[in-house]
């Protein structure tokens, strides 16, 4: 599917995206992390910063990468291979997000007997071959009443890219393998199953390459939020706001400007950049073919907003209520006095 420049919007049709965004049930689903880390009394102020994409572990001249990915139970009775697939990919594109490098996966499968768990575990390894990631242990049940699918990973970085990082004055860049089409029903942009190897593992290092260049300091994955339900996770973790200018989004041509907002790339990071790195980190996804573009800014208003030529409209606001929970907490004055 060929690419367009962006989302230009009549006033109609923004009021109607405004509406759905809002609405989102990706976006809403993120404030479940906020319940779960409230109860483990753990956050953005933890000595291991909990929000981003990977827990970040200091180790040597390094940090070691550790994240998990629970997949849906109608996604893995819908389309069990690709499940498995996602189990993989999702999970490299976080340890990417944050600059690094994978190192191994272990899965946890639970399915209704051996067939049912053939094609989850057949979609695993053809991930896992075809990205060069072993799966080196794991969990099985395959006594249970429905299938159901956990996948983690561990992974390395030299240097950091995290959600706590943007910078009010920087540019919000976007950059999304548009070479690609839905996977249906469900709101995956897929663009890995048919890539070569080679490409796939080329366009996951240029994440690292960007970290360890010093181009960015902030990056996250394009999650079931979508892009809008993404950065806003990003903006609260850093404790900013972000203005989007939808004309400006990379998109596949034809596609529903409200569906693409709250889709789920197999390969899409938001990344913030002063705005002299911003040719460079433009140039390097270009140069692999991958649609990339600068959004919209990272503000100081705490709100994510936005904008369709004059007409401008805010999806969140966290002076009224966070949405992941996990934003650093904020100097007292008499600790800053």
């Amino acid at each position: 599917m060929s690419a367009r420049a962006g989302l230009p919007l009549g006033a109609d049709a923004f009021a109607g995206i405004v509406a759905k965004l809002r609405a989102s049930a990706g976006m809403a689903a993120k404030a479940d992390i906020a319940v779960a880390a409230a109860r483990l009394g753990i956050g953005g102020a933890s000595a291991v910063p909990v929000g981003d994409d990977c827990a970040a572990i200091p180790d040597g001249d390094g940090y070691l990468l550790l994240a998990i990915e629970g997949f849906m139970n109608e996604f893995v009775a819908g389309d069990p291979w690709f499940a498995g697939w996602c189990g993989v990919m999702v999970n490299l594109s976080d340890i990417a997000a944050m600059g690094g490098r994978p190192l191994a996966v272990v899965d946890a499968v639970w399915a209704k007997g051996e067939e049912e768990a053939a094609p989850v575990l057949a979609g695993l390894r053809a991930a896992s071959e075809r990205f060069g990631v072993p799966v080196v242990g794991g969990h099985t049940n395959l006594k249970t009443d429905r299938g159901q699918l956990s996948v983690a990973i561990l992974g390395r970085a030299k240097r950091l890219l995290t959600s706590f990082d943007a910078q009010p004055g920087e540019t919000l860049i976007a950059a999304i393998d548009l070479r690609g089409r839905y996977r249906e029903p469900f709101a995956n942009w897929e663009a890995a199953t048919d890539a070569p190897a080679a490409r796939l593992r080329g366009d996951l290092d240029l994440l690292p390459l960007i970290a360890e260049a010093g181009l960015s300091c902030a990056a996250k994955d394009i999650s079931q939020g979508g892009i809008v339900g993404t950065s806003a996770m990003l903006a609260e973790c850093s404790r900013v706001g972000v203005e989007i200018d939808l004309a400006r989004v990379p998109a596949p041509a034809g596609v529903d400007p409200a569906r693409w907002l709250m889709s789920f790339p197999s390969y899409g990071y938001l990344l913030t950049a002063t705005p002299d790195n911003v040719p460079a980190i433009l140039s390097r996804f270009h140069e692999r073919g991958i649609a990339a573009a600068p959004i919209g800014r990272v503000t100081a208003d705490r709100r994510v907003t936005v904008v369709n030529g004059p007409a401008r409209e805010t999806i969140w606001d966290f002076a009224a209520r966070p949405l992941i929970g996990c934003g650093p907490v904020p100097p007292r004055a008499e600790d800053a006095a």
